[in-house]
């Protein structure tokens, strides 16, 4: 099953601010949803286990996550590989940021990819369920920042 979104945020806070924040591994871990653990392994990777509920079907992901900042600072990407279930997914995502004086703006994207009993079982569920993390975790990404800098 292949996956496609994408879409636009404002995050209220300076470019820089913003970069600093999705550059490290911890600040970015402590955005994902439903997140039960988390362990950076160095400056652009961390493990990650999530509570995952896809319908009925209730379990834990393990995550392998790595950033990829690009070196004009003007796009962050992002892979994600894992699987938990019976399932496997891999995830490609990437977003340039525009610097608005006091607020950024994110254009992002993700693709994904997912094999397995989920996949076959809880299609459409599947896309739900995925708008609710990325959603949840800009939202988490946006209050962090604002918080950050007050």
């Amino acid at each position: 099953m292949n996956l496609e979104w994408h879409g636009h945020e404002e995050v209220g806070t300076s470019k820089a601010q913003l970069w600093a924040f999705i550059s490290d591994p911890k600040s970015v871990a402590d955005c994902v949803p439903d997140l039960v653990e988390a362990v950076v392994e160095d400056a652009t990777h961390f493990d990650a286990i999530v509570s995952v509920g896809v319908g009925p079907v209730r379990g834990k992901f393990k995550l392998k996550i790595e950033l990829e900042p690009q070196s004009d600072g003007n796009r962050m990407n992002m892979k994600i590989s894992g699987g938990g279930l019976g399932s496997t997914v891999d995830l490609l995502a990437g977003a340039d940021l525009t610097d608005h004086g006091a607020t950024t703006s994110l254009d992002w994207t993700g693709t994904a990819t997912m094999r397995g009993k989920i996949a076959s079982l809880a299609g459409r569920v599947i896309d739900a369920q995925a708008q609710r993390v990325i959603t949840t975790t800009f939202a988490n990404v946006k209050a962090r920042c604002a918080s950050s800098s007050a």
